[in-house]
């Protein structure tokens, strides 16, 4: 009788073990000796906050941006051989009397100080012959156009109203790929409009879009009617002026360009003072080095531009420089990339002296320019 009850004890132990070492084994594989794989996660308090609203951003911006209506006037002919002047010499008008009508257009801007200059597209006012700005509190007025720049694609209106809201600039200098922005404007005459994305990317350029380039770009929504308008941080501050999309159907497609909030002050107080836009120029063409020409330059490794043509008289060519000398440095800081090159040069001050570093004929070579003022193209005064 003790050995069965012993027997027993020992059967319902045993069944009582192999039962916990299953629920162990499902429960905890860990304490059952099985691998496992570590997972860390973030503490509550260091997880980066998601904002749930950017509304306070939107009403602290929102105000200073403006809507843009232009008009300019066009001439058409019945006969398109009647814009030439040779055909009307001879046959006058007898093919249809010119008719005159008026183009509208539209774009955006953002209203920068308390006299009320205005920052927008150079492409939105370029031709225009009236400009109306319509301002968030259902103001309107007439503009005047202060200065315009090509080269960077930007212009400054002024309108005569008072107590009007301003944009507060924020760092255009210390965004980072992943920042959230907001671009702010009347996007296909709709109405004022925000939409939300994020940096894609910091000093885009070879975009064909302006002569000096330097980009923000975004996957903010930016479509026809935004440009002038206004990229804001999640704070609301101005970083950037949205200028153009990228799209081959002339929607949004996810990339959108605006110029840096930095850039734009700079060129906006230069239009302000003197109506146009100072720009250091060496008066050459340059060529970036392909992976064939930096082999026969012997730069392996080394980065710069090998000069193409040189303008006779210009600082370069009064300073020695001929086509086919490679520049390398500027200031003895290195030539990475041609546009940034050109960028570098635009934005000294005329009369400043720079050195160059470089190679003729594959020998070292050091010189020294004195910088020259662009000469204006298209820029348009008061």
């Amino acid at each position: 009788m003790p050995m069965q009850r012993t027997a027993t004890f020992l059967l319902q132990a045993t069944a009582v073990g192999v039962v916990a070492a299953l629920a162990l084994l499902f429960l905890a594989p860990e304490r059952a000796g099985q691998p496992i794989v570590e997972i860390h996660s973030a503490e509550a308090a260091d997880r980066a906050p998601a904002a749930s609203s950017y509304a306070d951003a939107v009403e602290r911006a929102a105000p200073s941006v403006v809507n843009i209506y232009t008009r300019k006037k066009v001439v058409r002919r019945d006969h398109p051989f009647m814009d030439d002047p040779f055909f009307r010499r001879f046959f006058g008008d007898r093919f249809g009397v010119p008719r005159e009508r008026m183009e509208s257009s539209l774009g955006s801007g953002v209203i920068v100080s308390e006299d009320g200059y205005i920052l927008t597209n150079h492409h939105v006012i370029q031709g225009a012959d009236a400009i109306e700005v319509a301002l968030h509190d259902g103001r309107t007025a007439e503009a005047a156009i202060v200065g315009s720049d090509p080269g960077s694609d930007l212009a400054v209106l002024r309108v005569g109203l008072e107590e009007l809201p301003t944009a507060e600039f924020g760092d255009s200098e210390g965004l980072r790929v992943g920042d959230v922005v907001l671009a702010m404007g009347n996007p296909f005459g709709v109405g004022r409009t925000v939409t939300q994305g994020i940096i894609s990317a910091t000093g885009r350029n070879q975009r064909g879009l302006s002569a000096f380039e330097d980009f923000i770009q975004t996957d903010a929504a930016i479509n026809p009617g935004n440009s002038g308008g206004a990229l804001v941080d999640a704070a609301g501050r101005l970083v950037g002026i949205n200028t153009a999309i990228y799209s081959r159907t002339g929607g949004h497609m996810g990339i959108g360009f605006a110029i840096p909030a930095d850039r734009a002050r700079a060129i906006f107080t230069d239009l302000v003072e003197t109506g146009r836009v100072e720009r250091g120029w060496l008066g050459i063409e340059v060529q970036a080095l392909s992976p064939r020409l930096r082999e026969s330059f012997g730069l392996e490794g080394e980065n710069g531009v090998v000069i193409t043509g040189l303008l006779r008289d210009g600082p370069a060519h009064r300073a020695g420089l001929r086509p086919g000398d490679v520049v390398t440095g500027i200031d003895r800081e290195p030539v990475d990339e041609m546009n940034a090159a050109l960028r570098r040069i635009a934005d000294l001050e005329p009369g400043t002296t720079v050195e160059l570093t470089g190679l003729r004929n594959g020998r070292q070579r050091t010189w020294e320019v004195t910088i020259g003022e662009r000469p204006a193209r298209n820029q348009r005064r008061r």
